[in-house]
């Protein structure tokens, strides 16, 4: 009682500095981007380099008219998401009166929008912070047009849902969980720093349940799981900086567009595929590890395992396309929303990686398919701020998390038949 009448001066500190803060200025400067977002999705303003809504005004669009009689894209190797990405596709139904385009990007800017009332609201109170749904006002439009024109904004809204019910609503965590992973996979991963059981149950029985209703209801509904594993190495990848490099020394393969991407096909394109797989597994054997060995969960520590974990995930994968770092913001927003959480440098890396991945793509993306200068040198920019912030979030995760000389406290323990000391406390 004494704290919420103000008695005691610390608390009364942090009740005035938290009712205090308007979100005013967080919502104009998100209308003041995303109108800009707007207007060049729909072609008021042209944005430097490719058309990027072609992915939205034909290919989702001939999606949607396959998806409504009821199958998936089974002739279109193109399509190569979880069943529930259906839902996505489908959603500009929902504004019968607007062209499928034009519903489609305003939809994605309330997804946008959405995403912003869950970080302002979960930055309010004790240990918490506004400089989470300030990333995401700042750092989103820094990727451009993009970003609404790929169906990734609506996948993240559900999975900072996710992240921010996990600490007291661990069912509806993991049922969000769920659908994320079907929509769009990646999200199957903020499981990773979610100690109780209960979110892992709902998200198994959760996907569980959809995945069955739409293999029994739609045809082709895991087809995607063959497109993928054909798909070779993207120019815009780290493996493929070995490629962009080799081209001026001779090597012969092509760059093309294949399932769905552009891609380098020839010499060794396997080799460099395959040891992007094996880091990936490596990435995924040292997350197991941390779970393991990690003792120390606090409030931020979901969120700060998950962008690890979606940080590992996309540096080591066959394809970083420009809507991945939409993923890695949302998530490096929610970390912003604790105080405490260690995420801060890793966090400002992946912000500087936006700026420059606009630059690679669309702005200079045929210097980047060219492999020319300008282009290899964003793309080994991009990538590195992107490698250097999965190796310093691994880095704090491990050190905030894992007790240091915990088997020589355990082996005190032994010796002192003790159950229980600071060492090794969670």
């Amino acid at each position: 009682m004494a704290a919420r009448h103000g008695t005691r001066t610390g608390r009364e500190h942090v009740v005035t500095t938290d009712a205090g803060r308007s979100p005013v200025w967080p919502l104009t400067a998100w209308a003041a981007t995303r109108l800009v977002l707007l207007l060049f999705v729909l072609k008021v303003w042209v944005f430097p380099g490719p058309d990027v809504t072609s992915d939205v005004s034909v290919i989702y669009r001939d999606w949607y008219e396959i998806l409504r009689t009821g199958t998936f894209p089974l002739g279109d190797v193109t399509w190569q998401y979880p069943p529930a990405a259906a839902l996505a596709i489908l959603s500009p139904a929902v504004l019968p009166f607007l062209e499928y385009a034009t519903a489609f990007f305003v939809l994605a800017c309330l997804a946008d929008l959405a995403v912003l009332a869950l970080l302002w609201r979960a930055g309010r109170g004790t240990g918490r912070s506004p400089r989470g749904a300030w990333s995401w006002v700042v750092g989103l439009p820094l990727l451009g047009p993009t970003v609404y024109a790929r169906y990734d904004v609506m996948v993240t809204a559900v999975a900072v849902a996710a992240l921010l019910a996990a600490g007291r609503h661990p069912r509806v965590a993991g049922a969000l969980v769920g659908l994320g992973a079907l929509l769009k996979v990646w999200p199957a991963l903020l499981l990773v720093g979610m100690r109780a059981r209960a979110p892992w149950v709902a998200a198994a029985l959760g996907a569980a349940g959809l995945a069955g209703l739409f293999a029994v209801t739609m045809p082709g509904a895991f087809a995607f799981l063959t497109f993928q594993r054909e798909r070779g190495t993207e120019v815009e990848s780290l493996g493929a900086l070995v490629f962009h490099v080799a081209r001026h020394f001779g090597w012969d393969g092509q760059v093309l567009l294949n399932y769905g991407s552009v891609e380098f096909l020839g010499p060794q394109v396997d080799a460099v595929s395959t040891v992007a797989l094996a880091l990936t597994a490596l990435a995924f054997g040292w997350l197991l590890l941390w779970r393991l060995a990690a003792s120390r969960f606090a409030a931020h520590t979901a969120a700060d395992a998950a962008f690890t974990a979606v940080l590992m995930f996309t540096v080591t994968s066959r394809v970083i396309s420009p809507q991945y770092l939409v993923w890695l913001i949302g998530l490096a927003a929610v970390c912003g929303c604790f105080r405490a959480s260690r995420m801060r440098v890793p966090v400002v890396l992946v912000l500087a990686a936006a700026p420059v991945t606009v630059l690679e793509f669309p702005v200079y993306f045929a210097r980047v398919v060219a492999s020319d200068p300008v282009g290899v040198g964003l793309l080994f920019v991009r990538n590195g701020l992107l490698v250097a912030a999965a190796l310093v979030a691994a880095r704090a995760l491990w050190r905030g998390t894992v007790p240091r000389g915990r088997a020589a406290g355990k082996g005190r323990l032994s010796r002192a038949g003790s159950a229980d000391t600071p060492a090794i406390a969670p």
